[in-house]
């Protein structure tokens, strides 16, 4: 009963963190460009883990360090920049309503290539978590190419997202949490720092109070929405499996849709039925 309480306890911090992570993204693109704002936040994320990388140097055995800093590369490093790229067109609610598609990544990936078995009623949330996505995509108020491919950027980070996912719950047993998150960030350091570098983030004027609120922001989103909040969903994974963990994604996009429309976005009946659609997918994939 402990062990469970645990659990959801960790699964509702997720889903307030990582729901409100949206709202800091485009917080942080005030005035500062995607790739900045993402770099900030693995930085942030990386800094704050630093005082744990010597002891997880020598707690991760030297078989599993390339598949620890993998998962930094597909749990974070590339998810931070397609989503932030994607949210210079799309809203903030409909990134995390649409990030809600992760946990059926996880079964499509897990089915495929990690031995998840998949029954028939998996198969029919599968479907119904698509036809929800088309629909939601399809009630955009200005549908062209460029939507779209915005739109499949977020696409792609989920399914990074079910990929790290099966990877941590397959070869990661047995390994703290922390070491794993502080490994994975600090070799994210220098590529990171490189981008900010190369994007003319050091010239601009930094002092001003714009660009200090846009890097705060991206400095609170790497602290709480990557650094802490990849070591809770670690915690997660390891306890409750990778399915359960996968199911963060539910809570998230009605805190995302809540701090949309505190911050003046309109988000319509049509992408709410269609959240609710998507959910029910998400769902039926999960029953066991």
């Amino acid at each position: 009963m402990q062990k469970q309480l645990i659990n959801w306890l960790l699964f509702c911090l997720l889903c307030i963190i990582w729901g409100s992570s949206f709202i800091l993204m485009k917080g942080g693109m005030n005035v500062l460009s995607p790739y900045q704002v993402a770099s900030i936040r693995i930085i942030s994320a990386g800094l704050v883990l630093l005082p744990f990388t010597l002891k997880a140097i020598r707690q991760i055995p030297s078989n599993k360090r390339g598949v620890v800093v993998l998962s930094g590369l597909l749990g974070s490093f590339f998810p931070a920049y397609l989503f932030c790229i994607a949210e210079t067109k799309i809203d903030s609610a409909l990134a995390g309503i649409m990030n809600a598609l992760t946990p059926l990544f996880v079964i499509i990936v897990g089915s495929a290539f990690f031995q998840l078995k998949v029954k028939p009623i998996q198969v029919l949330g599968i479907i119904v978590g698509f036809i929800g996505l088309s629909l939601l995509v399809a009630a955009g108020s200005n549908i062209n190419f460029e939507y779209f491919s915005y739109a499949l950027l977020v696409l792609l980070a989920t399914l990074l997202y079910g990929i790290n996912v099966n990877m941590v719950g397959r070869y990661m047993q047995g390994i703290g949490s922390i070491e794993i998150a502080a490994m994975a960030f600090v070799f994210l350091l220098i590529p990171c720092g490189t981008i900010l570098y190369f994007t003319g983030y050091f010239s601009l004027p930094l002092t001003a109070p714009d660009y200090l609120w846009s890097t705060g922001a991206s400095a609170i989103l790497g602290i709480f929405g990557t650094a802490i909040a990849s070591i809770l969903f670690y915690m997660l994974l390891k306890r409750a499996g990778a399915l359960f963990a996968s199911m963060v994604t539910y809570g998230i996009p009605f805190v995302a849709i809540g701090w949309g429309i505190w911050g003046g976005e309109q988000v319509n009946l049509i992408q709410v039925t269609c959240c609710g659609i998507i959910l029910i997918g998400v769902y039926l994939a999960n029953k066991k």
